[in-house]
């Protein structure tokens, strides 16, 4: 089959790879825009999915506009058989319903559960046991089409949104290149999502990072390794803003207020939850880098 490609960050970039290593034909690869960004805001910026298209030599397309008459003819021109999307943006009805096997879509949870934008960060955040990838049809309201595959793997008790995003990049690449094949032997069957089960995985905003230290401690902890290490959960250090990547829950009975700071200024730096205490571990003071909390001890003062 002629495949085309749309995807935009590294998660993607797996996906990608597991095509070209299957010996699958490629025909185009579709991708954001670059962009400017790195020290000054005067350096471009490819996504990960265009520096990996360039270094495979493959045709590359980065439309501003999906409906733009221009781009729907260079796709045309692609004559792709079908389309594989993993992690970029909604499609319009005349870009997903153009090849004739239809698009189908990598998505990071266990669907029709945590439907949206930031499935990995939301099934963390909620203590989930277990999440997974799921390949799908595209249809028009995002993340509904008739499910194909899935593969599961468990949350383990330590483990960040970053650590799960890197299972799952790799279990989500041998899902899509199971998925294709299965397309191309016409040897599948799809299947309705259970509407009843829906749960929705919103975008992430940096208000909706700020830490509630009233709520119980494992709820706080979830809350931080979901966060970590994008965008991060934050609270307020003698008003500067304190982003927190790695932490431990300790649960500990105590009468202090939630949200009280514990620290010897030298070793340790903790916060009081609704029932015990979260040390912080890894943290990051604004206007400084990312650092193990004894090396922020050791350089910073407290004004009281």
């Amino acid at each position: 089959m002629r495949i085309v490609f749309m995807g935009t960050p590294d998660f993607a970039v797996a996906s990608l790879k597991a095509l070209l290593d299957h010996g699958h034909e490629v025909v185009g690869v579709i991708t954001a825009t670059d962009k400017l960004g790195g020290r000054g805001g005067k350096q471009v910026m490819e996504s990960a999915v265009k520096k990996f298209a360039k270094s495979a030599n493959l045709t590359i397309l980065q439309p501003k506009n999906l409906k733009a008459s221009e781009f729907l003819d260079q796709l045309r021109a692609l004559q792709a058989d079908l389309q594989v999307v993993v992690a970029f943006r909604m499609l319009p009805v005349v870009v997903w319903d153009m090849p004739p096997k239809g698009t189908i879509n990598l998505h990071g949870s266990i669907l029709p559960k945590y439907r949206g934008a930031a499935p990995i960060n939301w099934a963390v955040i909620n203590g989930e046991p277990e999440t997974g990838v799921s390949t799908f049809f595209l249809q028009h309201a995002i993340d509904t089409g008739d499910l194909l595959f899935i593969e599961k793997i468990p949350i383990l008790p330590h483990d960040t949104a970053g650590t799960v995003h890197d299972k799952l990049m790799e279990v989500g690449a041998k899902l899509i290149v199971k998925t294709v094949n299965a397309i191309a032997e016409d040897n599948y069957t799809s299947t309705p999502q259970d509407h009843s089960l829906v749960s929705k995985a919103p975008k992430i905003f940096h208000d909706t990072c700020a830490i509630d230290w009233n709520q119980p401690t494992q709820q706080v902890y979830n809350f931080i390794r979901g966060l970590s290490p994008y965008p991060a959960a934050w609270t307020l250090l003698e008003e500067k803003n304190l982003k927190i990547y790695e932490a431990r829950p300790e649960h500990i009975e105590h009468d202090d207020r939630p949200g009280r700071m514990l620290t010897d200024q030298k070793t340790y730096l903790k916060f009081t939850t609704q029932d015990g205490i979260i040390d912080i571990l890894e943290l990051k003071l604004a206007g400084k880098r990312r650092m193990k909390v004894g090396d922020f001890l050791n350089g910073f003062k407290f004004s009281a």
